[in-house]
């Protein structure tokens, strides 16, 4: 599939192909579960599962865990375990984890600064689309 200028040609790398490292790691930011814990742990503060659960209004143990992983596996959070009983386990976000954090607050404050004006725009959209099928 041609998908236009190819950068490998010239050193660079093809986002738009399936195999490309950073479309990996932009598919990993990108997910709705991934940005919210970027955003929740960007002001450096460790927080335990169950603060990140409940800031988190409507992520599953499940879906929350294997995000954390992820992150971890990235090399994006650390995760610390303390000898403690039960096991206390805080998440941080790691240097790397922090300036990606930062590009996602960003875009979060983008959203908060925009979403009347795109609200305005589906209401529009969705009323010409009844118009049209009645």
């Amino acid at each position: 599939m041609d998908t236009g200028f190819d950068l490998r040609k010239h050193g660079g790398v093809e986002v738009f192909l399936r195999d490309c490292p950073t479309r990996a790691v932009l598919e990993l930011i990108a997910g709705k579960w991934t940005m919210l814990v970027l955003v929740a742990l960007e002001d450096g503060r460790p927080m335990r599962f169950a603060e990140l659960r409940r800031r988190l209004d409507g992520v599953t143990p499940k879906v929350l865990t294997g995000t954390l992983r992820a992150l971890e596996r990235e090399g994006l959070l650390t995760r610390t375990v303390y000898p403690t009983v039960p096991p206390r386990v805080e998440y941080r976000l790691t240097e790397l984890g922090l300036e990606v954090g930062g590009l996602v607050r960003n875009l979060t404050v983008w959203a908060q600064a925009n979403v009347t004006a795109m609200r305005a725009a589906r209401e529009e959209f969705d009323g010409r689309d009844e118009q049209r099928n009645p």
